[in-house]
Order: C-alpha cells, then sequence, then structure tokens
C-alpha cells in the first residue's frame, strides 16, 4: 500500500508514478510526475517526504555503473541512466504533448 506524501509543494498536482526503488539503506525513493501551473516536472519523495531539488535528473560529472544522474539536496539520490531517461522521457514527453515550454529555474542565481 502506498504511504501518503508528505510536504507536497502548494503548486504541485501530483500526477503519477514515475518510479520507485529502495535504496540499501531502506528508504523508499519515489519519483513523480507533477504538474506545476506552467509546466510538467519531476518530484523526488524520500519515505513519503517531498524533497526540493531539480525538477529533472541531473548527470553526475563521474558517472559510474549504478548511478549516472542525481535528484533531491540533502539527500543526494543517485539514479541509474535507466531510471534518469525513464523520468526525463516522461517529463518531457507530457510537456510536449501538452505544449508546455520547460523552464528550468533551480539553482540560477535570480538578480
Amino acid at each position: 500500500m502506498q504511504q501518503p506524501l508528505r510536504d507536497v509543494p502548494h503548486d504541485a498536482e501530483i500526477i503519477s508514478l514515475i518510479i520507485e526503488k529502495t535504496l540499501t539503506s531502506g528508504m523508499l525513493v519515489e519519483v513523480y510526475l507533477v504538474k506545476h501551473p506552467r509546466q510538467y516536472e519531476s518530484a523526488l519523495f524520500v519515505d513519503g517526504h517531498y524533497k526540493p531539488g531539480p525538477p529533472l535528473p541531473r548527470p553526475l560529472e563521474t558517472p559510474s555503473e549504478t548511478a549516472a544522474y542525481w535528484m533531491g539536496v540533502r539527500p543526494k539520490i543517485g539514479l541509474s541512466k535507466e531510471e534518469g531517461d525513464e523520468i526525463l522521457g516522461t517529463v518531457n514527453v507530457q510537456n510536449m504533448i501538452h505544449h508546455c515550454h520547460f523552464v528550468d529555474k533551480w539553482g540560477v542565481l535570480e538578480d
């Protein structure tokens, strides 16, 4: 049975689960497709709690066989190439289907 999601951003509507995995530490990691007012994004949840971070997986500077992407901030979660590609594909397809222009402002300093 799926646990309730907590700390969901106020402007995000949960659409569907993209990936789910259990870390070696036993924590449950879920990445959901979410709809914001202007675009679709992915959202990371660890043990049911939303974790802020980039709206799409970021490539690792030095990928390995087990991790090619990362999401989240404290903790930063490693994702395999397949997991990252699945998230990217899902979000990009939804934005394309619904004619949303995706803008990623995460980590950009505003003047």
